[in-house]
């Protein structure tokens, strides 16, 4: 048994991926699904912004893939948008201001396609969010849900949102209490046009979930909608 801390690795069969976009271009990423026996669901992490240090390895996505697989059954896929690089590799393009990272999402989804795990979640953080908001509304057919982490709305537009207002698929906002570009309040106003958006927020916390008692209750929000049996995710491993 040992306690799960911020560099805490668990147990998972990771592989490194690569997918090409309709306009030709190779991302690159990592899959994690649990050792023994298969997921019981699927994120798809969509990391912040390129051009404030977003990508693949953020924290919070990080410690998904880390912890996710082997706590809650759930398989994560994890890429780098275009032009984004990590430790993982480069993927190809320039930064699109979240409108051909659009294509870049379809991409991701295209290769789950091809493997035998339940339908995905979509995940984003901040920039992620906007890409989802933005994009993912015409491919609810392939997703199981959605949820949102610190969605700044910067780069979404009011009908953008109101499109979502149609859907019956779980849509969550997790907002931090003292968000530096949305707090809980604003966010209940935003999406006021999409009632069906569930706004939760997350006290005490800021945009980045600095600390591992934030990214421990994000993971936990998370395990609590793709496999509601692991809420809450456990603090020691091989108990």
């Amino acid at each position: 048994m040992s306690l799960i801390t911020s560099t805490t690795v668990l147990p998972a069969l990771r592989s490194d991926i690569g997918f090409t976009t309709v306009d030709g271009l190779e991302l690159v990423g990592e899959i994690s699904v649990p050792e023994s026996h298969p997921a019981l669901a699927t994120a798809v992490f969509l990391h912040p912004l390129p051009t404030a240090g977003g990508f693949m390895d953020s924290h919070v996505i990080r410690k998904a893939a880390w912890r996710l697989p082997a706590l809650a059954d759930i398989a994560v896929l994890r890429f780098n948008f275009r032009g984004v690089s990590s430790p993982r590799g480069t993927s190809e393009g320039v930064f699109g201001e979240g409108i051909t990272e659009g294509l870049d999402l379809e991409a991701a989804l295209g290769y789950l396609h091809g493997l035998s795990l339940p339908r995905p979640w979509l995940i984003g953080w901040s920039f992620g969010t906007e890409v989802i908001l933005k994009h993912a509304r015409a491919l609810v057919d392939d997703i199981a849900g959605v949820i949102l982490l610190s969605p700044p709305l910067h780069r979404t537009s009011k009908e953008e949102l109101r499109a979502w207002a149609d859907v019956t698929l779980p849509v969550v906002a997790l907002v931090p209490e003292f968000d530096e570009f949305l707090t809980p309040e604003q966010a209940l106003l935003r999406f006021a046009v999409a009632p069906n958006v569930e706004v939760v927020a997350a006290e005490g916390a800021k945009h980045l979930w600095v600390g591992e008692k934030q990214t421990k209750w994000v993971l936990d929000q998370i395990a609590l909608r793709l496999n509601p049996p692991t809420y809450p995710l456990p603090v020691i491993f091989g108990v």
